[in-house]
């Protein structure tokens, strides 16, 4: 694959400064905007948004709406992308979206938060669901993996040797019957 780098540099500017897609489509609950506060306050802010620039030479964001609304004009890392408006729109619609295809490993998520302590009752709660979350879609693939059982009826014909199996095979197949042969 040869792919493209659309970064072009990573700035620092004041939040407050970057300017909300219209288009943005996630709506951040109290929750959410909860444990934002508390994580931020209890480890700092880690990570870029991702914004492109508008002619006016203003950063209009692609990712990071609800940091940019917590952390006001406090100074974030911005990754400055080479994005036309049709391409930031295409990355808006599909960021979080593709994110959320991963899939997870339920011990590996239980080791995880084995390790993460927390004083923030809002951190915990969405922990908690996470692994709540988590342990349902793992249960639902199971179920969904399990083949459904069709009802069929079959014959198990015994045979001398092959040459009488393959005799009884062309003659069911020639009737018309759906034939697999069978070694046991």
């Amino acid at each position: 694959m040869n792919t493209r780098n659309r970064n072009l540099a990573v700035r620092r500017v004041k939040a407050s400064s970057l300017v909300p897609h219209p288009l943005n489509w996630r709506l951040h609950p109290p929750g959410q905007r909860q444990a934002l506060a508390s994580l931020l306050e209890e480890v700092g802010f880690v990570g870029t948004l991702v914004a492109y620039e508008l002619p006016d030479g203003r950063l209009q964001l692609i990712d990071g709406h609800l940091r940019r609304e917590t952390l006001g004009d406090e100074e974030v890392d911005v990754a400055v992308v080479d994005l036309s408006p049709e391409e930031a729109a295409k990355v808006l619609a599909t960021f979080d979206p593709l994110a959320a295809m991963a899939e997870a490993d339920e011990r590996q998520l239980a080791a995880l938060l084995d390790e993460v302590q927390t004083q923030s009752d809002a951190v915990a709660e969405m922990l908690q669901r996470l692994a709540c979350e988590t342990s349902a879609a793992v249960r639902d693939a199971r179920e969904q993996s399990t083949p459904e059982l069709v009802e069929c009826w079959q014959v198990l014909v015994d045979c001398a040797d092959e040459a009488e199996q393959r005799a009884v095979y062309e003659r069911l197949v020639a009737d018309g019957f759906r034939c697999r042969l069978l070694v046991m």
